[in-house]
């Protein structure tokens, strides 16, 4: 791996396969939440210029139960939001010398910027835009083998709003290195075409049915009203034909789970019946953030 984490699309089956397996030995059955000190002395900035709950908490428990020091700076809470460039906030961070910053900003490509700007200091890339989540896939891919036994040939349905998903990008890039059959499907606005060329082994279909017709996994995804300038569909027009609903999961495969990377809108993606399900592992997701952010940092940062 890099001295950072910038994305997916870069690493190989080995490097992943590494964290996937690091992650396991952090999960909270395995560990009992003990905290440990490998990574005393540290100091990791989470430098969030999005908002952000679940991802910029995962983050700071990760790096406190590995001992470090964890300090959060949010754009509305911060010189930016008085005017300053993105260029001053990185140079006053790196007269700081953190170890490690973990940011996540609207603009595809900004955690590169960061990357190039501040050479002496891993970056770990938590969104950047449309363009990459690289630990919501490793989380989720850990949720998945917690209930498979390998990735392998398996059909996942990623349902949505494709387009503005950085959590799609990063999950196709992940699972297409390890050979599953991905379906992306949206309606025709939030699906464009070349995003069959995203990676090999993916399929579109404007159609949820079509989709989750033998699925393994299915993801659905948060519509991201703020990323749209004008919405195509009325929340309830969405859930009629997009929405996840208990009578779906007879089309997929008996032991099929469901995920979702939050926050969810129950009654437009996802019904509460099939999101509160025993097929829904999205509290898993959730706790298994921790236990990837923890590989992450400890590959990182670790001696």
């Amino acid at each position: 791996m890099p001295s950072g984490l910038l994305g997916i699309e870069p690493l190989d089956r080995v490097e992943i396969e590494a964290i996937l397996d690091r992650a396991k030995s952090f999960q909270p059955q395995q560990t009992a939440r003990r905290k440990s000190d490998q990574l005393r002395g540290r100091m990791i900035v989470n430098l969030f210029f999005e908002a952000s709950t679940r991802t910029r908490t995962s983050f700071e428990i990760a790096a406190k139960r590995l001992g470090a020091d964890a300090i959060s700076i949010t754009a509305t809470g911060s010189s930016v939001s008085k005017g300053e460039s993105l260029v001053d906030t990185l140079n006053t961070l790196g007269a700081m010398h953190p170890d490690a910053i973990v940011m996540r900003h609207a603009a595809s490509g900004a955690p590169h910027f960061l990357a190039r700007h501040l050479v002496e200091t891993p970056i770990i890339n938590a969104g950047d835009g449309t363009h990459e989540h690289p630990t919501q896939a490793l989380l989720d891919a850990r949720t998945i083998l917690d209930r498979r036994s390998s990735l392998e040939g398996l059909r996942v349905a990623i349902i949505g709003d494709i387009a503005h998903s950085r959590v799609a990008r990063s999950n196709v890039y992940l699972l297409s290195k390890f050979g599953a059959q991905i379906v992306l499907c949206g309606p025709a606005s939030l699906l464009p075409p070349e995003l069959a060329r995203l990676a090999p082994g993916v399929t579109l279909t404007h159609k949820i049915e079509d989709a989750i017709r033998g699925a393994d996994v299915i993801m659905m995804l948060r519509v991201q009203l703020e990323r749209q300038h004008e919405p195509a569909f009325s929340a309830n027009e969405y859930f009629q034909f997009y929405g996840l609903r208990l009578e779906h999961m007879t089309l997929a495969k008996p032991d099929a789970i469901v995920m979702h990377p939050g926050p969810i809108n129950r009654g437009r993606e996802i019904s509460s019946e099939v999101a509160d399900s025993q097929r829904s592992v999205i509290l898993n997701q959730v706790e298994n953030g921790i236990a990837v952010r923890m590989a992450v940092l400890e590959r990182i940062l670790g001696n």
